[in-house]
């Protein structure tokens, strides 16, 4: 926090530089287990436990083209014929209990720049990733695309579901 930084500050700490050319014995001394604590990482040494689990909040594919596309139907066969598909198998590898909250589509142009679009749809749904590529490929403007990718986001766990009236 502040006052340790203050503390470190005050005894001429500044980097991890600093800290790791520092005795052992003198840190232990002036900050007691944090001065350990804090040379023991500098050294590279941290006995935490490593947290490999984490919620996953999305899957995602994307392919990156050879040769640039532009048109509707050029975008249309990529996503039917293999983002779709992909997308399935990664949604069913990776989370195959939880719920989908909302589809997305990314497209990166020719010039780099990139733009996304996401609406709220609670299912895989093929029918509504036409609608999104009707949306997003108004923001193209003549550009060539480079880069086209579909993604699904995920409820996290603690959501808890809305509770309809009808």
């Amino acid at each position: 926090g502040e006052v340790s930084i203050e503390k470190l500050h005050l005894a001429g700490f500044f980097t991890c530089k600093d800290i790791k050319g520092a005795d052992y014995r003198d840190l232990l001394l002036k900050f007691g287990r944090q001065g350990a604590s804090l040379w023991k990482r500098s050294h590279g040494i941290d006995e935490r436990e490593v947290i490999i689990e984490r919620e996953r909040k999305s899957v995602g594919v994307e392919r990156t083209f050879t040769q640039n596309i532009s048109t509707y139907a050029e975008c249309w066969q990529v996503i039917e014929d293999k983002l779709f598909p992909e997308l399935e198998t990664r949604l069913e590898k990776a989370s195959p209990s939880k719920a989908i909250i909302k589809q997305g589509i990314k497209l990166k142009f020719a010039d780099f720049q990139q733009t996304t679009i996401e609406h709220i749809h609670a299912s895989l749904d093929r029918e509504h990733f036409k609608e999104l590529l009707s949306e997003i490929l108004k923001r193209q403007q003549g550009r060539e695309i480079r880069l086209l990718g579909l993604s699904v986001m995920l409820q996290p766990k603690e959501q808890v579901k809305q509770l309809s009236f009808f």
